[in-house]
C-alpha cells in the first residue's frame, strides 16, 4: 500500500529565492544606504542579491547613469534612488 503522506511530500516544492539586482556605483551615498538595507533584509532569506557597478560596463552606464541606485526584482525595475524596506518586502511577497 502506498503511503499518502509520502506522495504529498513528493510534490511539495520549496519556492526559489527571488533574484534582486542592485545597479550602483562607487562613491554613491544612496547606493550605500540601499546596500545596507539589502544586506540586512537578506539575512531573513527569500531572495538573493547581487550588485552591478554601472561604471564597469558602458552599456549599463548608458542605461542607468543618472538613475543609481536602481533595484530590480526578478528582472523588473522596483526602485530608483531610494528603497523603502517595507515596500521591498511587500513586492518580494508578490
Amino acid at each position: 500500500m502506498e503511503n499518502p503522506r509520502w506522495n504529498a511530500l513528493e510534490f511539495t516544492r520549496v519556492p526559489e529565492p527571488r533574484k534582486v539586482v542592485l545597479y550602483s556605483r562607487k562613491g554613491c551615498h544612496l547606493c550605500e544606504v540601499v546596500k545596507e538595507s539589502l544586506t540586512k533584509l537578506s539575512r531573513h532569506g527569500g531572495f538573493s542579491w547581487q550588485e552591478m557597478d554601472v561604471d564597469a560596463d558602458p552599456e549599463l552606464r548608458r542605461e542607468f547613469n543618472d538613475e543609481v541606485p536602481v533595484v530590480f526584482i526578478d528582472g523588473r525595475k522596483a526602485f530608483k534612488y531610494r528603497m523603502d524596506e517595507k515596500e521591498f518586502l511587500r513586492r518580494l511577497a508578490r
